[in-house]
């Protein structure tokens, strides 16, 4: 039986801590509560958004009709090949529990994503990644609901036309409900150590013999002296992608900013540190009103106090145009806008 909250408060099921009404909120924990509530919305007419931990998403306004909550939980081990391990985990499980959880079953491949706030479902959504990984590089498989076909259909790797933050069910936002999630990982670490901050901290540890556990832990480090932690400071992680630029646009700017961090892309473009930038341009620290840029990563906007979504919209618009006018470069803002 589903249990229908009207007027819900959101402010629990967004990390930023905003505070707007939901005009209907089902949790769902199976499948079959999923297409019961899918149905009573297309009973009715209402409008449906679905949400996850929350965690890329910025509240602008109250929503209307109906917010689903992804609240499935369920991981397995589903295959063995030598050293090569393949789990499922269904949609509404916590992220960083997987990872704890592959790692306890002596699994590498997630390690560099520990710590990533939200749900296993929402994942592939944004192609998530941290530290030279995402989540793309570990993907076997996913199950998602067609809400056009009420079909379930499997998608590979190459069905779901991952990018750069991005992915088919992104493109195709609110066609497609994903249920489960399946990951290649390796029982023999394969550690991806080069990002610069990560490759020092393990090269402190001493250790000559490869580590997931070891990596997960140290990125756990980093993280936390960098990004604030949502239960105590509101934020949605890194508010803005790093942009990518031509080679020719790069040159351009390190002739001017010869220390601009950059990295070459697979397409023969470059991405640059969007955080760098900002920093740059004198934000970081900066607060304004109930919202602020946080003072140890220039990335992240921050809820001080009881702000309201617009009040971070506005913020994130300023820091957009400065960037554009000083470095002529378009930041997109990763979280989605919703209300």
């Amino acid at each position: 039986m589903l249990t229908i909250a009207e007027h819900a408060d959101l402010r629990t099921f967004n990390s930023f801590g905003i505070s707007e009404k939901a005009r209907r909120l089902i949790c769902v924990e199976t499948e079959t509560d999923l297409r019961a509530a899918l149905a009573l919305a297309s009973t009715h007419n209402w409008p449906v958004t679905l949400l996850g931990g929350g965690s890329n998403v910025v509240l602008s306004g109250p929503v209307d009709g109906l917010v689903i909550a992804m609240r499935t939980r369920g991981r397995r081990v589903i295959t063995r090949n030598g050293s090569e391990v393949v789990v499922e985990g269904e949609a509404g499980e916590n992220w960083h529990a997987l990872v704890n959880w592959t790692l306890d079953q002596g699994l590498s491949g997630l390690e560099n994503l520990s710590l990533i706030p939200g749900t296993l479902g929402a994942a592939p959504v944004q192609n998530i990644g941290a530290y030279g990984v995402e989540l793309k590089d570990s993907f076997e498989s996913l199950d998602a609901l067609d809400r056009e076909s009420g079909q379930v259909t499997r998608f590979t790797l190459a069905d779901c036309r991952f990018a750069y933050r991005d992915s088919l069910f992104k493109q195709a936002a609110g066609r497609y409900v994903i249920l489960r999630v399946r990951l290649r990982l390796s029982l023999r670490p394969q550690l991806k150590i080069e990002y610069a901050p990560l490759a020092a901290a393990w090269q402190s540890t001493g250790l000559q013999r490869p580590d997931a556990r070891v990596v997960s832990e140290l990125v756990c480090q980093i993280r936390s002296s960098k990004l604030p932690d949502p239960a105590r400071l509101g934020n949605a992680g890194s508010f803005f992608k790093n942009p990518l630029v031509s080679a020719v646009k790069l040159q351009q700017l390190l002739v001017e900013h010869p220390q601009l961090p950059h990295y070459p892309q697979p397409d023969g473009q470059f991405k640059v540190a969007a955080g760098w930038l900002i920093e740059k341009a004198g934000w970081k620290g900066y607060q304004q009103g109930s919202v602020g840029v946080h003072s140890e990563q220039a990335l992240v906007l921050v809820n001080l106090a009881a702000a309201r979504g617009a009040e971070i919209l506005a913020l994130a618009d300023q820091v957009r145009q400065d960037i554009l006018t000083r470095f002529g470069l378009e930041l997109e803002m990763e979280p989605q806008r919703i209300g």
